[in-house]
């Protein structure tokens, strides 16, 4: 004789057990499940090997995130990549810098430098750029816009750019031209010693202001020109303050006119020595000349 509970413990206990049972037989008939948990990862894609490159010697031309473009005498522009193992020197010391390694900021458009190169991929990779320390200081200067403002500009060199300030015509009392090698920037013997001659010459005049303007040959790109006629200028303008006294003051501020303006036909050897040059004019203005 059965007897059946109607007590709810009664029915808890069962289910209970039955479930129990059929877990059980679950464990012993199934496999357990799979570990989802792992991830796949790919393989770190290989970074190109890097190879010697070229030196590349020229004239940075434009300047671009963690990239510069330096172009060379003969117009050719190559792009390299500049990375925190990049070596920056520059010798012949500019304030002591003789082997110090400097910022890439010092990367400066118009400066000429030499580029020692790793290839990788299809980039060319800086691994050391060498550079003239009295170079970063010419194109510092160009930079900066070279309005002379030094410290020689008194209030005495203000009354004098106060007085010409309203003056826009200037009798052109004299001009020397000085020459350059394709693609340079560098004075020659020669070159000074007219530059420290036509400053002596302007020195004996009353009011005399000069006034530098650089030029190029049509070789390169305008690019390229704009740059080298503006340090051309900025080599004069060097030379005429520290090397042969002129003040600051009583320079007006240089230009770079690249392929304008030529003395003679670029179509020859001949013609195209002349154009590379900067003029140096000796100016009075019109309103002040005689004083």
């Amino acid at each position: 004789m059965s007897v059946i509970s109607k007590s709810p413990r009664v029915f808890l206990l069962l289910a209970t057990v039955a479930a129990s049972g059929s877990l059980a037989a679950q464990t012993q008939d199934s496999p357990p499940p799979a570990d989802v948990s792992a991830t796949y990862s790919a393989p770190p894609a290989e970074q190109p090997q890097m190879t010697q490159g070229p030196e590349i010697k020229g004239i940075i031309s434009a300047r671009s995130g963690d990239k510069m473009q330096v172009t060379a005498d003969d117009g050719t522009n190559t792009v390299i990549v500049i990375n925190d193992s990049t070596r920056i020197k520059a010798s012949k010391g500019l304030f002591g810098l003789n082997s110090s390694k400097l910022a890439a900021t010092s990367l400066l458009n118009g400066l000429p430098v030499t580029v020692k190169t790793m290839r990788s991929g299809d980039e060319l990779v800086a691994s050391q750029i060498n550079l003239q320390g009295k170079d970063l200081k010419t194109a510092a200067m160009i930079r900066n816009g070279t309005d002379q403002r030094f410290a020689e500009q008194t209030a005495a060199t203000e009354a004098l750019r106060g007085r010409m300030g309203d003056i826009d015509q200037y009798n052109i009392k004299s001009t020397t031209n000085v020459n350059f090698d394709t693609g340079k920037a560098v004075l020659s013997p020669q070159a000074k010693n007219d530059l420290c001659a036509a400053a002596a010459s302007a020195e004996k005049m009353n009011n005399a202001l000069l006034l530098v303007v650089g030029y190029t040959d049509s070789t390169g790109s305008p690019e390229f020109n704009q740059v080298l006629s503006e340090k051309r200028a900025g080599s004069v303008v060097n030379y005429l303050q520290q090397a042969c006294g002129w003040k600051p003051y009583r320079m007006l501020t240089p230009t770079g006119m690249s392929e304008a303006d030529p003395m003679a036909s670029n179509d020859t050897v001949e013609g195209k020595a002349q154009n590379r040059r900067v003029a140096v004019n000796v100016l009075v203005s019109k309103g002040l000349d005689g004083l």
